[in-house]
């Protein structure tokens, strides 16, 4: 059975569910737990491979450190939050806004502090931005493209303390293990970034046709009122104090030190720079520099006297938050494992042979941006098509950096321009925007990405 067409199967299950269900967890599950009665066809026997394949997910040593990564930092911006840290922030930095332009380097300085995660970026900025529609000459739906502009894509490019990072580490150190590589993974997600060409090209893209469009006609007043549009819940921080302190310093602790203790994890091996970086434990180092940071944040709010009962709470509730994502985890690598048992990497290793290597990258991308859409996830795309990029890659002797950027770069594409992403779902009701109308108007620029994108990764394997 090991590397035949039966290996396909959960991985294929996966996506049909996903494009169906229009989530990416049932299809997770089901993928995960056909693959388990493949390998054991008994009445219980796939139910509780599919369970142990879960448990030894979650206690990986590697894949605890991710789990405990995300919950701290989810549970650090809940403290900025309530400690009035990202109010402090936006009122320092909107004061003198009075322009489109000034409104679009507003959004583009507001990353400095806000680039931590999409969902976080976006209920920070939008809410703000919102209220000085009375003053810069745009729509909602422009407003709202801007500064999705400036988040998915831009985020999926930083290397270092996004709660994306540890996760974009962790699934390439799985196609690593997978295929008995002797590599760093978080050094090939370094070399992969300048290969995000979706990101990279919709950043140019998103900022040229936010900067450079003429509206033919005087913009509507419904299209500028503030009190036309819907307040959530993450608007009604009035009460907050206003501290830009309380984002600033732990914002710039975790990244120094992060940066910091990486170096000196290398240093302690005997590397000099830059090989200590490469060779360092980058995810013992961010999680480390991130729990000294909650520490200090904890501390700063005693000095402030704030509740620290409320504190905790906040943190609590934060971290809670990305419960539903640290599952996906699980799942995603339960289910490599057991397509790695069913002889995945063996079976594509000796079938596609057929393909010319200068196909790979761009063929994966549009593949990926094929499925990202109709799941509208960048982390549910990348988990499915990870592991191919890998066999693929490997198979034909493809640049793997290349490959695993293209991968990187599909579901980026997912997660800005589809209608079932949660950055789109969530501004758009943020700014009182129908989502589908929402969705069409952003998906020309983000066509012209993709296509420049296939152009770009067709030359890349030219070199």
């Amino acid at each position: 059975m090991e590397g035949t067409w039966i290996a396909l199967v959960p991985f294929l299950v996966v996506i049909i569910i996903a494009m169906w269900t229009k989530q990416v967890f049932p299809g997770l599950i089901l993928g995960l737990i056909i693959g388990a009665y493949i390998m054991k066809p008994t009445i219980l026997g796939g139910m509780e491979l599919s369970i142990q394949y879960i448990v030894d997910s979650l206690t990986d040593i590697n894949n605890l450190k991710i789990i405990i990564f995300l919950y701290m930092f989810s549970g650090l911006v809940g403290i900025m939050k309530a400690s009035g840290g990202i109010k402090g922030f936006v009122e320092l930095t909107s004061e003198k806004v009075n322009s489109k332009k000034e409104a679009i380097i507003l959004t583009w300085l507001s990353t400095l502090g806000t680039f931590s995660a999409p969902s976080f970026r976006i209920v920070t900025i939008a809410p703000i931005m919102k209220a000085l529609l009375t003053k810069i000459n745009m729509t909602r739906k422009e407003l709202a493209f801007m500064i999705e502009t400036s988040t998915q894509p831009v985020i999926v490019l930083i290397p270092i303390a996004t709660a994306s990072v540890g996760y974009m580490v962790s699934i390439i150190e799985m196609g690593i293990q997978n295929h008995g590589l002797n590599e760093d993974p978080y050094s090939i997600f370094i070399r992969s970034i300048p290969f995000n060409f979706f990101a990279i090209t919709m950043i140019i893209v998103g900022t040229l046709f936010v900067f450079f469009r003429h509206n033919k006609a005087d913009i509507h007043e419904d299209e500028r009122d503030p009190d036309k549009i819907t307040i959530t819940k993450d608007d009604q921080s009035q009460e907050l104090p206003a501290n830009p302190w309380n984002l600033i310093i732990p914002v710039f602790l975790v990244i120094s030190l992060t940066l910091f203790l990486t170096w000196f994890d290398g240093f302690r091996q005997g590397y000099s720079f830059p090989a200590a970086f490469i060779e360092a434990d980058v995810l013992q180092a961010m999680v480390v520099a991130l729990f000294i940071t909650v520490l200090v944040s904890f501390l700063m709010q005693i000095i402030q006297r704030h509740s620290l009962k409320n504190m905790i709470h906040e943190f609590i509730e934060a971290g809670n938050n990305l419960m539903s994502v640290i599952l996906l985890l699980a799942i995603v690598w339960a289910l490599s494992s057991v397509t790695d048992q069913l002889g995945f990497s063996t079976f594509v290793t000796n079938n596609v042979d057929w393909i010319p290597h200068s196909l790979i990258p761009p063929v994966m991308f549009l593949i990926g941006a094929f499925v990202s859409y109709f799941i509208g996830s960048s982390w549910g795309t990348w988990g499915i098509l990870m592991p191919l990029g890998f066999s693929l890659a490997q198979a034909t002797d493809a640049s793997l950096p290349l490959v695993i950027g293209a991968v990187f770069a599909s579901g980026s594409f997912g997660s800005f321009a589809s209608p079932l992403s949660d950055n789109t779902n969530t501004i758009a009701n943020i700014l009182g925007l129908d989502v589908i109308t929402y969705a069409k108007y952003k998906l020309g620029p983000a066509l012209i990405a993709v296509l420049i994108s296939v152009i770009l990764y067709g030359v890349m394997t030219l070199f």
